[in-house]
């Protein structure tokens, strides 16, 4: 099996457009879309991210600190394991950001485990 990342966008940080009802029974859907993730043994690994943060940047010797930008938002990512591209698709395709977020979408990526010309294997587990 190969692994995929997903990262999950949305257009604006939809969480404020929901009511708290809303949003709790989409917690609760990600939840029942992770657990069935790892009774079929997808899922590596599934986190949201906070909504504050900086982008650093560097240019010769100078660093550069800017606020996260808030449009889109990166809401989270999912790293899982699929056959192919095509079944990690499929895989997004289930995620219930679609159902709860009109503006979401869903980066598909594979992940590089193994550099080829130096063998070199990525650690997956701290």
């Amino acid at each position: 099996m190969k692994e995929y990342m997903l990262l999950i966008r949305n257009a604006t940080d939809a969480k404020t457009f929901m009511s708290d009802e809303e949003h709790l029974a989409f917690i609760r859907q990600c939840e029942v879309y992770i657990d069935l993730l790892k009774s079929q043994n997808k899922l590596i690994a599934a986190q949201p991210l906070i909504r504050e943060g900086v982008i650093l940047s560097k240019s010769n010797s100078d660093w550069d600190q800017q606020p996260l930008s808030t449009n889109p938002v990166q809401v989270g990512y999912y790293h899982i394991r699929a056959e192919d591209m095509e079944e990690a698709v499929e895989i997004a395709k289930n995620n219930p950001e679609f159902e709860y977020v009109s503006t979401a979408s869903i980066e598909v990526r594979p992940i590089k485990t193994k550099e080829a010309e130096t063998q070199f294997v990525y650690p997956t587990k701290g």
